[in-house]
C-alpha cells in the first residue's frame, strides 16, 4: 500500500526546532561514492551519496508498526489497515554481518533493511541510483573523455571541465536551505527533485540537439573558437546533469538518515542497498557506452540519457518519497505566493548557521566557473582564501568535532590532487600522438575494465559492510589511505613502460591492477567518509549541517581537481596532437599519489575520533549548540539518552517554538 504521503515522513531537509518533540536517539549512518574506472579521477572524491536528517519527523510511512505502537497516542498519522502494512522489525541484535556466516550475513541484511523502510521508498532509492546516478551521471561523465580528446581539448582543460561538471555536488549545502525554507505547494522535497530532473532533461536534449556524428570534426575544422565554444556549451549541459543526480542524491539521504538516526541500529544496511543499485546501473551503462564511442554514436547516447534522466519524475511525483505536507497556518511559516512557503521562523532561529551554509553552497560553483572560463591562478587562489573562511567560521560557529572531522577529511582529499585526466590521456593516446603508449580503445578503457571496476565495487562495499564496517574510524581511514596510495603503483610501473619490459602486455597488467585495486580502495574509503559525516550532523539541524560538511568537503574535492589542473599545466606535459609528451606523469604519480598522501593523510586522521563506527561522536546534551538552550530541545536530548524504542510522534503542535 502507497505510503499516505500527507501524515507521512516530513521533508528530511527541514531544520527547525519543533524536532525537539521526537524522542530519539542518536544518529549512525555511512555513504558511499561512485564506480567505474573511467570515473575514478573523480567519483571517489566528490562525495555523492550523503546523508541528511530533518526536524520534527514523522517516520511513520517508513517505520515498522511495533515501532509506532510505543507511541502511548497512536499519533503517526496511520490507520490500522496502514499499520499493518508496514514492514516487521528485524531483530537488531542479529543485523550485524558476519565474516565468517555470509549466507546468514546476507539474511540477516536483508531482514534489517526490510525492518526499516518500506517497498516504495526502497524502489524510487532503487530507481533514483539505478537510472540516474548509476546510469545517466556514469553515462556524461564516461563520455567527457572521448568527447573532449576529439575535441583535442587538452588534458588540463579537460580536468577543470570535470571540476565543473561536478560543482552541482559542492552545491548541497545551498540546495538543502533552499529546499528546508521554501516548500513548493507544502512540500519541502518532492517538487525540488521534480524541478531537478526537469533540468537534467533540458541538458540532455540540448545536446541530442547540438551533438551529432561528426559535430566534433567540423568544430576542429572551424578552430580554436569553434572548439572553445562547442566544449563549453557540452559542460553547461553536463553540469544540468549532474544537478539532476546531486539534487536527488541530497534529497534521498535526507530521507533514509532520518531513521539512520532514530534507529541507529539499522546500520549501514540502506547505504549498500543505495551503492548496490548505483554499482549495477553503472555496470550496465558502461558495457556500451566504450562501444557505442568508439563507433562514435554520440546521438544515440544522448537519447540513452535523456530516457533516464525522466525515470524518477513519475515515482516522485506520486510521493514514493513520502513527506508531510507544510501549510501556512503552522506557526513561523509565511505565504510568499500561491504555490510556495517561507519558514521565516526557522531562519530566524538559526540565522547564522543558515547564511554560512547557503554561501558555503555558492562558493564551490561560483569558483568553478571562474576557474574554468577565466583564469586559473585566479581560481586557485580564491577557492584556497574561501577554502580558509569557511574553515574559520567551521571552528567559530559549529561543535569543536565536527571542525576535527571536516578538516581531518579536507586534509586527506587536498593531500591527493586530481591527475586522472592525465592519465586517461595517456592510456587512451593513439599511436600518432604516442607511439610507445597503451592505446587503449574506449571499448577496453571505459566498458571492459569500468564492468571490472564496478564488479570489484560492489565487492568492495560487501567487504566493507562484512569486515571494516566494525572497525574504529581512524585505522579504518588509515589502512585506506596507505592501500590507496600504494595502488598507484601500477600507474607508475605501465607509465614507465616496466611491464613491457617484464614481458607483460599493457591490457593484462591494467586489468589485474589499476582496474582491480584503485576501485577497492576508492569505496573502502568514501563508505567510513560518509558514515562519520552522517553521525556529526545535530539533531533539529541533520540536513544542513551535513550538507554543509560534506559541501565543504566537495568544495576541497574541487579544489583539489583545479590543483590537479595546475600541476599537469605546469609540468609542460603535451597530452593532444601528434607529439605528445608524458615525461612527467610517472613523477607526478610518485609525488602527489604516493608520498605526500601518506605524509599528510595519515597524520590528518588523528584528528578523528578514535571511536567504532556504531558509536556516537558528539553528546549533543553536553554539546550546548544552537537551540541546546530551549527547554523542548533539552528535552528531547534527555529522552534521546533515556530510551532508543520509544518513538513520539508530533501532532498538530506547532512547528517553531
Amino acid at each position: 500500500m502507497a505510503p499516505n504521503t500527507d501524515d507521512g515522513v516530513k521533508a528530511s531537509l527541514e531544520l527547525d526546532e519543533s524536532s525537539s518533540t521526537n524522542n530519539t536517539p542518536q544518529v549512525t549512518t555511512s555513504k558511499s561514492g561512485g564506480s567505474g574506472i573511467n570515473l575514478q579521477q573523480y567519483n571517489h572524491l566528490f562525495i555523492q551519496p550523503t546523508a541528511q536528517g530533518s526536524g520534527m519527523i514523522d517516520p511513520s510511512p517508513l517505520i515498522s508498526h511495533d515501532l509506532i505502537a510505543h507511541d502511548a497516542d497512536g499519533a503517526a498519522g496511520l490507520n490500522e489497515q496502514e499499520m499493518a502494512n508496514l514492514p516487521e522489525r528485524g531483530d537488531s541484535e542479529n543485523s550485524s554481518p558476519s565474516w565468517h556466516h555470509p549466507v546468514q550475513s546476507t539474511m540477516n541484511y536483508f531482514n534489517t533493511l526490510s525492518s526499516f523502510f518500506t517497498q516504495q521508498f526502497l524502489s524510487w532509492l532503487a530507481i533514483c541510483q539505478f537510472c540516474v546516478n548509476g546510469g545517466m551521471f556514469t553515462l556524461v561523465m564516461s563520455l567527457s573523455l572521448p568527447i573532449f580528446q576529439q575535441l583535442e581539448v587538452s588534458a588540463s582543460r579537460q580536468q577543470l571541465y570535470t571540476t565543473m561538471m561536478l560543482s552541482p555536488w559542492a552545491m548541497k549545502p545551498f540546495i538543502g536551505v533552499a529546499s528546508d525554507l521554501f516548500p513548493i505547494f507544502g512540500y519541502n522535497k518532492r517538487f525540488f527533485a521534480l524541478y531537478s530532473v526537469l533540468i537534467g532533461l533540458a541538458g540532455c536534449i540540448v545536446l541530442l540537439v547540438l551533438f551529432h556524428s561528426e559535430t566534433p570534426h567540423r568544430a576542429v575544422e572551424q578552430g580554436a573558437d569553434a572548439v572553445q565554444s562547442l566544449a563549453d556549451a557540452i559542460v553547461l549541459c553536463f553540469t544540468a546533469v549532474s544537478f539532476e543526480a546531486a539534487t536527488l542524491d541530497i534529497l534521498s539521504e535526507g530521507k533514509y538518515s532520518e531513521l539512520m538516526r532514530i534507529y541507529p541500529e539499522s546500520g549501514s544496511s540502506i547505504i549498500s542497498w543505495k551503492f548496490g543499485w548505483s554499482l549495477a546501473g553503472s555496470i550496465i551503462t558502461q558495457s556500451y557506452v566504450g562501444p557505442l564511442s568508439d563507433a562514435g554514436y554520440w546521438h544515440t547516447l544522448f537519447w540513452i540519457a535523456t530516457i533516464l534522466s525522466i525515470t524518477p519524475f513519475y515515482p516522485t511525483i506520486r510521493g514514493w518519497m513520502p513527506e508531510k505536507k507544510r501549510s501556512s497556518d503552522e506557526v513561523g511559516m509565511m505565504k510568499l505566493c500561491p504555490c510556495c512557503l517561507f519558514d521565516i521562523g526557522g531562519f530566524k532561529q538559526k540565522r547564522t548557521p543558515f547564511i554560512v551554509i547557503t554561501l558555503s553552497g555558492l562558493a564551490g560553483p561560483i569558483l568553478a566557473a571562474v576557474t574554468t572560463f577565466a583564469d586559473l591562478n585566479i581560481g586557485l587562489i580564491s577557492s584556497a582564501v574561501m577554502l580558509l573562511v569557511l574553515a574559520i567560521t567551521t571552528w567559530l560557529v559549529f561543535p569543536r568535532v565536527l571542525f576535527y572531522v571536516t578538516t581531518s577529511m579536507l586534509l586527506i582529499n587536498l593531500s591527493s590532487p586530481t591527475i586522472g585526466s592525465a592519465l586517461s590521456y595517456f592510456y587512451t593516446a593513439s599511436e600518432e600522438c604516442l607511439p610507445d603508449g597503451p592505446h587503449f580503445s574506449y571499448t577496453y578503457y571505459i566498458t571492459v575494465t569500468g564492468i571490472v571496476s564496478s564488479v570489484v565495487s560492489f565487492l568492495a562495499v560487501v567487504l566493507y559492510q562484512a569486515t571494516i564496517s566494525s572497525w574504529r574510524f581512524r585505522p579504518a581511514f588509515m589502512f585506506t589511505i596507505v592501500a590507496g596510495s600504494l595502488s598507484t603503483i601500477i600507474d607508475v610501473v605501465i607509465v614507465q613502460r616496466w611491464n613491457i619490459s617484464f614481458g607483460i602486455s599493457d591490457k593484462l597488467f591494467f586489468f589485474l591492477g589499476n582496474a582491480v585495486f584503485e576501485s577497492l580502495v576508492g569505496i573502502l574509503l568514501g563508505l567510513p567518509m560518509s558514515a562519520i559525516f552522517a553521525k556529526i550532523a545535530p539533531p533539529g539541524m541533520e540536513s544542513a549541517v551535513f550538507a554543509y560538511v560534506v559541501g565543504i568537503q566537495n568544495f576541497g574535492n574541487m579544489l583539489s581537481g583545479l590543483l590537479g589542473s595546475g600541476i599537469i599545466q605546469w609540468s609542460g606535459m603535451t597530452t593532444v596532437g601528434d607529439n605528445c609528451d608524458f615525461s612527467n606523469l610517472a613523477e607526478m604519480i610518485v609525488i602527489w599519489k604516493i608520498l605526500i598522501p601518506i605524509l599528510v593523510g595519515i597524520p590528518a586522521t588523528f584528528l578523528v575520533p578514535n571511536k567504532l563506527q556504531t558509536e556516537p561522536l558528539i553528546d549533543w546534551k553536553e554539546e550546548k549548540w544552537y537551540g541546546s538552550e530551549h527547554e523542548e530541545t533539552d528535552e528531547r536530548v534527555q529522552n534521546e539518552a533515556d530510551t532508543k524504542e520509544h518513538i513520539a510522534v508530533p501532532q498538530a503542535e506547532p512547528y517553531f517554538v
